[in-house]
């Protein structure tokens, strides 16, 4: 390692000897770079677009005023801090041929990417939950999901994606980091910063399993739980037109569902798997890129009210009621 990159283990309470860390990104090529950098600007610009518009159009379009376009407008949001925490950076290094990054920014990168990662995973359990009332006890629906339990599930989703992202956070900072500093990926994440600790990480990679168990293994049962009442009832449904609205609002829901979850356990299930780096740089651009900007053309396309909400927003026509 550089002398740069290194603080003297003794100066301070810093446990740390490395100051930064090199993002090794990517690709290595300089043609290859300037490939990358372009895709990433469009990704990252038609994600932000897409996701802004949606969010605008659950905003101003008295139609999506409903529990469903709520959540949806929270997902956009949380989608476009999602690309915005990692892509930005990592175009920036690009541009700028320094890729390296502070001890200190590196752990806020970490911190921010799991919060909203974290309230991804939450959010997209109460969208199970919202549909679970919505068909299974529509009689009951207005007053069960009402404004004040859509914002508590709103405002408990933060509050255990913060208290997350803090704990991975704060026990990695219990980590030594004396060298090697180069972190294979294009941002700062739990498995590949692992790899480079030189004291043990058995209690933080323990840490990871049993967060990720809870998180994503609570929120999966709950998730099937309620699609398989779902099916239940959208099935004895005798009308072929109300089979299929059900299913496309459902459908779309659990596409999101499938994509965020498959990528997500497969880059934290094999920690430790030095080999595997860069498929987890595909998985992270899929968990960080493609996922993002996916969501909503799988909302919009699937969806008239959307479509329609958006036609009136993007040629500035008045809202229809």
């Amino acid at each position: 390692i550089s002398s740069q990159g290194l603080m003297d283990p003794g100066s301070g309470n810093n446990k740390t000897a490395v100051a930064e860390f090199i993002l090794l990104g990517l690709v290595q090529s300089e043609k290859l770079q300037s490939v990358v950098f372009v895709l990433f600007l469009f990704a990252y610009l038609v994600t932000v677009g897409g996701n802004l518009s949606i969010l605008t159009a659950t905003l101003v379009e008295p139609k999506l005023h409903t529990p469903m376009y709520f959540f949806l407008g929270n997902l956009s949001a949380l989608d476009v801090g999602c690309i915005t925490v990692t892509v930005p950076a990592m175009l920036g290094h690009i541009l700028s041929h320094k890729h390296t990054i502070s001890y200190e920014a590196c752990l806020t990168q970490l911190f921010f990417f799991h919060l909203l990662a974290g309230m991804d995973c939450f959010l997209l359990t109460a969208m199970a939950y919202d549909r679970f009332l919505a068909i299974c006890r529509p009689l009951t629906y207005s007053t069960r999901m009402n404004q004040a339990v859509q914002w508590m599930l709103v405002a408990v989703s933060w509050a255990c994606a913060f208290t997350n992202a803090l704990t991975h956070t704060i026990a990695l900072t219990t980590l030594n980091f004396c060298g090697p500093n180069e972190v294979n990926h294009f941002y700062c994440d739990l498995p590949q910063l692992f790899q480079l600790s030189c004291s043990s990480t058995q209690l933080n990679e323990l840490l990871l399993f049993a967060a990720c168990f809870i998180m994503a293994g609570v929120a999966m049962v709950l998730i099937i739980t309620s699609y398989i009442h779902v099916a239940a009832v959208v099935l004895q449904i005798h009308s072929v037109e109300g089979k299929k609205k059900a299913f496309s609002t459902c459908g779309s829901h659990l596409t999101v569902v499938c994509l965020f979850y498959g990528t997500g356990i497969f880059n934290y299930v094999r920690l430790g798997s030095v080999e595997a780096s860069d498929k987890d740089k595909g998985v992270g651009v899929f968990n960080t890129v493609i996922n993002p900007m996916l969501n909503p053309l799988i909302y919009s396309l699937r969806n008239p009210d959307v479509q329609g909400a958006l036609w009136r927003v993007l040629v500035g026509r008045e809202s229809l009621t």
